[in-house]
């Protein structure tokens, strides 16, 4: 209307509050002159608005308690059906410091279950006795049967180290756990066999080809006695805990309802916020119960953490190896869970800034009067965008839409969206939508004045 061009933001808000008041009342009187009485809505229309409210409430409530089981869901059929995910996730583990420890200590451990040095030395002694070696100098050389089988294990574990931290091992670890994946989605689903195994309540990586490399580097090295250490299938224990056949059997039924899942929680968060009485407030609640379920999540996460450590004896993984072993696996889930909850809460703070609300008005007017002041010094500074400001101020509902439309289709198409990719395209956003009222206001005005609009 053209008497709205000469009225302040402010007036503006409460002239459209109260016309939302007249046009409620009016449905209401109408509502109630189809067969109501007056002065009382129609019992049918309240019982409606109330199982209206019910049913929008279940909905969302089932919605956001399926939107953590998502993204399980999702980092669990990533792990199993993505080899190049699962190659991510286990690679940093060939580097640290931790778990290079642990394997090097297990692959020393296995070279001398079949090489006994002090046993050697002292079959030595004995034979250099037997040819003419006085009693005295043997026993001497008898008591540096100990230093010389620690020197000899020190040796051959600096040599293990070296295999370990090398090159050579980190591609070794990529291209066997590379061919021991299809033999994990075996493992994991009760079929077993390969590399990787689930026997009882423990799973293990077979070290069978890492063993035969530090037995080839030792021979290599001058120490001829690992030639005689034979073929064995010793394991790297991934996870030993009670609870692997209960984790087996959720793998199985979250790999089921992997591609489903995501799917039945959108849908159900949609259909509540479209049946709820106040869309906007309904959006809000929805996407804040996705956020706390999120949390939660990342508190289950850590009181699993917590689980696994203490199921894992000393003696089988160290403490500290354990915990890297963990964090590493689970942090693609923890990257996951992090990226929705902070979708949820820019939807969550978007749908309450373009609200009602007394807060939501006073920020939209506070940023309006910003660039308002601001193109307001440009156009006195001389400043006019001309033609394009003028197309700009006639299209700037398009221009909005197209924006935000076009920041979703980038963050539904980024690859591998994290927090602050969201975070980035939401700033990005904010960014073009000030341009866009930016440019509108400096262009040709008419009526005297600058046109001010309801922010929404």
């Amino acid at each position: 209307m053209a008497e709205d061009t000469t009225l302040s933001m402010e007036e503006r808000t409460e002239l459209e509050r109260l016309r939302a008041e007249v046009t409620t009342l009016r449905s209401q009187v109408q509502g109630q002159g189809r067969g109501g009485k007056a002065g009382r809505p129609t019992a049918a229309g309240g019982g409606r608005q109330r199982w209206r409210t019910i049913v929008a409430t279940l909905l969302i409530v089932v919605g956001c308690v399926l939107a953590p089981l998502s993204v399980a869901a999702i980092w669990t059929r990533n792990q199993v059906t993505n080899t190049d995910r699962y190659i991510a996730t286990v690679t940093p583990l060939a580097s640290d410091p931790a778990i290079q420890n642990a394997i090097a200590d297990q692959i020393t451990a296995q070279v001398f279950t079949y090489i006994d040095i002090q046993g050697l030395t002292t079959q030595a002694v004995d034979a250099l006795a037997g040819q003419g070696l006085r009693p005295e100098v043997a026993s001497q050389l008898q008591a540096f049967a100990v230093p010389i089988a620690n020197g000899v294990q020190s040796f051959t574990r600096s040599q293990v180290g070296r295999v370990v931290e090398s090159d050579a091992f980190a591609d070794a670890w990529i291209q066997a756990n590379r061919v021991a994946h299809a033999e994990l989605v075996k493992a994991l689903t009760g079929e077993g066999g390969g590399s990787v195994t689930v026997e009882n309540d423990t799973v293990s990586l077979n070290l069978a080809a890492f063993i035969e490399v530090v037995k080839q580097r030792l021979v290599d090295s001058g120490f001829t006695l690992a030639a005689r250490i034979p073929e064995v299938n010793a394991s790297f224990v991934l996870f030993q805990s009670a609870d692997v056949t209960r984790a087996r059997s959720a793998f199985n039924l979250l790999n089921t309802l992997g591609i489903w899942l995501p799917i039945i929680a959108l849908v159900l968060l949609a259909i509540g916020v479209y049946v709820a009485k106040d869309h906007r407030r309904a959006l809000v609640g929805a996407a804040l119960g996705v956020a706390v379920g999120m949390v939660v999540l990342a508190l289950g996460l850590t009181v699993f953490r917590s689980i696994y450590l203490d199921a894992v004896p000393a003696t089988v993984l160290p403490h500290d190896a354990a915990a890297v072993l963990y964090d590493t696996i689970v942090r693609f889930l923890r990257l996951g869970l992090r990226t929705v909850l902070v979708l949820a809460l820019v939807v969550a703070a978007g749908a309450f800034l373009s609200g009602r609300s007394v807060t939501a008005v006073r920020t939209r007017q506070g940023l309006s009067n910003a660039i308002g002041w601001a193109s307001g010094g440009a156009q006195r500074a001389g400043l006019s965008t001309g033609p394009v400001g003028t197309w700009v101020g006639a299209n700037k509902r398009a221009l909005r839409v197209t924006a935000v439309a076009a920041a979703a289709l980038a963050l539904v198409f980024w690859g591998r969206p994290t927090g602050k990719v969201v975070l980035g395209l939401t700033l990005a956003l904010l960014i073009v939508l000030a341009v866009i009222e930016f440019l509108g206001r400096t262009g040709p005005q008419t009526g005297g004045g600058l046109v001010q609009e309801e922010g929404s």
